[in-house]
């Protein structure tokens, strides 16, 4: 499939090169592949490489040409064969880049939590030698790509971790819980096409089946306690109290808030 030309009703989704320079070295060129790396969804063209991040309220949609547009469609590229690639965006934080090295962008990425090289070992490696709270550690996407919040809250719960506890406190079966939970999590969230939580996104499952995200108040499916929510490295996060009992380390520090969460 062929990319006619590129339509920018804000220029600012376009991260790399120039809006300008975008949309005259986009206009020919052949879609070979659609990959995905951690958060960003990978082009491969027949010249450069096309990425884009739907960041929160991102959405890429396959539309025949006469089909109505939405009013957050803005960015659109013109396919052949009657076909164009519309990338929705109420709050407009995605990005789309051409490049020739997808690497400046992608290159400090970590490992895909659901390869075949992600192990228990490599990821007992990664966090020997790294003292910072787990919660915060799991969401960096250099230490382990596209974990995002819930997930990251849904696995430690599953692995009993506590979100504060430091990486390099955990046992070794302590570990291996956590990257069994942290698989389990999102093939579960794909096996139920991810989590509808607003009307952004629509389709999905998940939402109907956390565990601990997003419930603060309400008892833990595993032992009826009530499931809390702390502020972590700016970040909403929900757990267990009793299933996820924090650990005397000093310097931990959080916010206590029963409100809901944020994404």
């Amino acid at each position: 499939m062929y990319i006619r030309q590129a339509e920018l009703h804000w220029p600012r989704h376009v991260a790399a090169p120039s809006p300008t320079a975008f949309k005259r070295r986009i206009r020919g060129r052949r879609i070979d592949d659609v990959q995905r790396r951690a958060k960003y969804l990978v082009l491969p063209l027949d010249q450069g490489t096309l990425l884009v991040h739907l960041k929160m309220t991102g959405d890429l949609c396959l539309a025949r040409a006469e089909t109505p547009r939405g009013p957050y469609d803005h960015t659109i590229f013109h396919l052949d064969e009657g076909w164009e690639l519309r990338f929705s965006d109420a709050r407009k934080f995605g990005k789309v880049y051409l490049l020739d090295r997808p690497a400046d962008v992608l290159g400090n990425l970590g490992p895909e939590p659901l390869a075949d090289e992600f192990t228990s070992q490599r990821l007992a490696d990664q966090l020997d030698s790294r003292s910072r709270a787990i919660k915060p550690l799991l969401l960096d996407q250099r230490f382990v790509a596209g974990l995002g919040n819930i997930y990251a809250d849904e696995a430690l719960h599953r692995a009993g971790i506590h979100p504060l506890t430091p990486a390099n406190k955990l046992s070794e079966a302590q570990i291996e819980n956590l990257w069994q939970s942290i698989r389990r999590s999102l093939q579960e969230g794909i096996a139920k096409n991810g989590a509808s939580l607003d009307w952004v996104y629509q389709g999905g499952d998940y939402q109907n089946h956390f565990l601990v995200y997003g419930r603060a108040g309400e008892p833990c499916p595993t032992c009826g306690q009530l499931i809390a929510r702390i502020v972590v490295a700016q970040r909403g996060t929900h757990f267990c109290p009793a299933c996820q009992p924090e650990a005397n380390h000093k310097g931990s520090k959080h916010t206590k808030d029963q409100g809901k969460g944020t994404k």
